[in-house]
């Protein structure tokens, strides 16, 4: 029987612990990308460490969760603070620390897209896009249809798998309600040949935007102008998708056309908000003004199960959206905006921006470096630290899935040598083609760690192409 009163010095052997997982795991909640995932201990840094002490630099950070590193001191200090004074309390009454986080959220995204606007809670990336759903339709008259991108990706219950592009995350569960119509992204990489990024991107908002010049197409009646779908959910940076950076002119010009008709944008800043590309929100480098964001993931380093949303005044105020509209027991917990509220003023106290920026442009330079010696790298892109590294065959573009998983498994063996000591490599794998090293390491990282990160990739390479 296992005991779960076990001490530490007492605790199971990792073969006992597989056996009780095999047994009495779900598999559904996790993602077994190796036969036999890693089991970690502690955790620092940039760095995971296993119960043999092996040191495994990482380089995806709980898929951007933990933007500012394993264990930060500052944001662990305010989980300590809150743990001892409020750490539980209904949600039919208020604490401080959620009024705060609200009003700093909310001030900031008046002050950068102009419209006054409220914070929503909830504690996933998914459960606050299913909260965006329900107050798109309702200031849409109920309205189930939507748009999303090819490669797009907005998690796995029921409404959010709906506008989520893989077919494989609903394929045994169907629709409920929501529908999305799935329009191509502007991925030059894969894109059309002899066309730049700027061209390319053009060329997609246009082809959009033909949906609208005949009522045959199914989603505009011609004869009112009202069309049928009520918002376009968008990633301004694709994260599952493989981190596919568009350029500059395209969400500028695919807002005109969504504006003309009266469809809502909902920007989805789960994995790239928090200065992960080097703003506090991605779709500021792009020069529209949603009208719905989402958020979640580093706004508690993942300490603390915690998402949300900004939405315009008039789509989320108490006289169209009332209590009780949607709602969590855990949605606006005292843990979870302590903490959130501790990050957002050290983010507001440290320039990021700019640091962000630096080392974001650093790695990038050092996989382009990369890239020369081995034509295995297809593409490498990035914004801030957000970065992407396309694994394909000797030709430099056919997709090549088995090279990428083989440098996943590797990296887990703890054994690669770089100037005399052993390390592990934690790469995140992503992309339409699960070919794409998508690269989100801490904020904090040093440029020694970026250099080393690149070493490692570079001894993997080396250790699995022959």
């Amino acid at each position: 029987m296992y005991d779960a009163d076990k001490t530490p010095v007492e605790a199971l052997d990792e073969a006992e612990l597989r056996r009780l997982e095999a047994e009495y795991c779900s598999y559904g909640d996790t993602v077994h990308y190796l036969p036999d995932p890693k089991f970690f201990e502690t955790c620092e840094g940039s760095f995971m460490y296993d119960a043999e002490g092996r040191e495994f630099l990482d380089l995806q950070m709980w898929y951007s969760a933990v933007n500012f590193g394993y264990r930060n001191k500052r944001l662990n200090d305010a989980a300590h603070r809150q743990l001892d004074r409020l750490p539980q309390v209904a949600s039919q009454y208020l604490h401080r620390e959620k009024v705060e986080l609200a009003a700093m959220i909310a001030q900031d995204a008046q002050t950068k897209f102009g419209h006054k606007g409220r914070v929503h809670f909830n504690v996933g990336g998914a459960q606050a896009v299913e909260d965006s759903l329900k107050i798109v339709r309702n200031a849409c008259n109920g309205k189930s249809l939507m748009f999303a991108f090819e490669g797009g990706y907005h998690g796995r219950t029921l409404g959010a798998s709906a506008i989520t592009s893989s077919y494989r995350y609903r394929r045994r569960y169907g629709h409920f309600g929501e529908r999305a119509q799935f329009v191509e992204f502007p991925y030059h990489f894969r894109g059309p040949k002899g066309m730049s990024k700027e061209e390319y991107g053009h060329h997609c908002v246009q082809k959009f935007a033909r949906l609208f010049e005949t009522e045959y197409n199914g989603v505009l009646d011609t004869k009112t102008g009202q069309a049928e779908y009520a918002a376009f959910y968008v990633e301004p940076i694709q994260g599952t998708g493989g981190y596919v950076v568009p350029p500059p002119n395209f969400f500028i010009e695919l807002k005109k056309v969504l504006d003309k008709y009266g469809i809502l944008l909902v920007v989805d800043e789960i994995q790239m908000g928090f200065y992960r590309t080097g703003k506090l929100w991605s779709i500021e480098h792009f020069g529209v003004q949603p009208d719905v964001l989402v958020f979640g993931k580093a706004l508690t380093n993942g300490l603390n199960p915690l998402s949300g949303l900004w939405a315009r005044e008039e789509l989320i105020n108490p006289t169209v959206f009332p209590p009780g509209s949607t709602h969590s027991t855990f949605n606006s917990n005292p843990m979870g905006t302590a903490i959130a509220l501790e990050a957002m003023k050290m983010m507001a106290e440290n320039d990021y921006e700019k640091s962000v920026a630096e080392k974001g442009a650093y790695f990038l330079e050092g996989l382009k470096e990369l890239q020369k010696r081995w034509p295995q790298i297809g593409d490498v892109d990035g914004l801030g630290l957000a970065l992407r590294a396309e694994i394909c065959e000797a030709d430099g573009f056919t997709p090549n899935k088995a090279l990428l998983d083989q440098m996943a498994e590797e990296g887990m063996k703890a054994d690669i040598d770089i100037d005399g000591r052993k390390y592990g490599l934690i790469l995140d794998v992503g992309g339409y083609y699960k070919n794409v090293i998508t690269l989100a390491p801490s904020l904090e990282i040093s440029k020694d760690e970026i250099d080393l990160g690149l070493k490692l990739i570079d001894a993997l390479l080396r250790r699995c192409v022959g």
